[in-house]
């Protein structure tokens, strides 16, 4: 089993106590080291993969604040960040994070696949001087990925890729489309691994049978929502609009994972409002049963 580590992101709205519509990428500007210390708490709590905090790091985001001057050196900075927590920690890879342009969970905001993956290239080349791979996260429709993975793949690295499922019912994508639906583009462009993130647990459950059985690693990690508010649909939304869950504590994320594990899954970690106890509660347990 390989550990991912959990959220970024919210872990830093924790921590500065506010949020903004800037989300992960507000610690870069005004507390880079907080980011440095997330990724230490997931390595000790027995992660063996460090996210870049690279997620929101997108020139659509960065000029509709006036920011598009600080895409380079914010995405070196978060990238800094990982491999040094990496390289104290000792062992690890490190995963460069893509996100989804336009927003997240909206795949009709996101420019067409050709013109995306001229975007996703350039960060992931950006990116190729620091990672031992790509992670492209929160991908919420077929084209959404395509663009994706067109871009990431070509700077030679691994690529991996996770889907963003519907919470009400995991088997399709938050576009609609059948998320067996993505098995042809996946067979064109063979990542190393598929998952399935920032979606409810009970939705990952239901999704991920529609995956194995392929020849690519197979991997999990949810979120902590209660649900993902109409109005959280647009760069200028924060995550106030979202709510954590009260019943997804360290064990219960757990019971999941075991679930998820039986299914097929060989990687598993959280996303949003999932922590460092959660990650140390399933490395715990997945060293146990090695």
């Amino acid at each position: 089993m390989i550990i991912l580590d959990g959220g970024m992101g919210q872990e830093l709205v924790k921590r500065a106590g506010r949020a903004t519509d800037l989300w992960s990428m507000q610690a870069l500007l005004d507390a880079p080291q907080m980011v440095r210390e997330v990724h230490d708490e997931y390595f000790a709590a027995g992660a063996s993969i460090a996210t870049t905090n690279t997620y929101s790091i997108l020139p659509d985001r960065l000029l509709s604040k006036g920011l598009g001057d600080q895409l380079t050196p914010m995405t070196k900075t978060a990238c800094e960040m990982a491999v040094a927590a990496r390289d104290a920690h000792g062992s690890g890879l490190v995963a460069g994070s893509l996100g989804p342009q336009g927003f997240s969970y909206q795949p009709d905001q996101c420019p067409p696949a050709e013109q995306a993956a001229e975007i996703y290239a350039d960060l992931a080349r950006l990116h190729a001087n620091y990672v031992d791979f790509h992670l492209l996260e929160t991908m919420s429709s077929i084209d959404q990925a395509r663009g994706g993975l067109m871009g990431a793949q070509l700077t030679g690295l691994p690529v991996w890729v996770a889907f963003s499922v519907s919470d009400d019912d995991g088997r399709l994508l938050r576009s609609g489309e059948p998320l067996a639906d993505v098995l042809p583009l996946l067979k064109e462009y063979r990542p190393e691994a598929v998952l399935i993130n920032c979606s409810s647990p009970e939705a990952v459950s239901d999704g991920l049978s529609s995956l194995v059985g392929h020849d690519f690693k197979v991997g999990a990690y949810a979120n902590g929502f209660t649900k993902i508010h109409a109005d959280f649909n647009s760069i200028n939304a924060t995550v106030d609009l979202l709510e954590a869950r009260t019943d997804l504590g360290p064990d219960a994320y757990l019971t999941f994972a075991k679930g998820w594990a039986a299914t097929g899954a060989s990687i598993i970690g959280g996303c949003c409002e999932v922590g460092p106890k959660h990650i140390e509660t399933l490395a715990e347990y997945f060293a146990e049963v090695r």
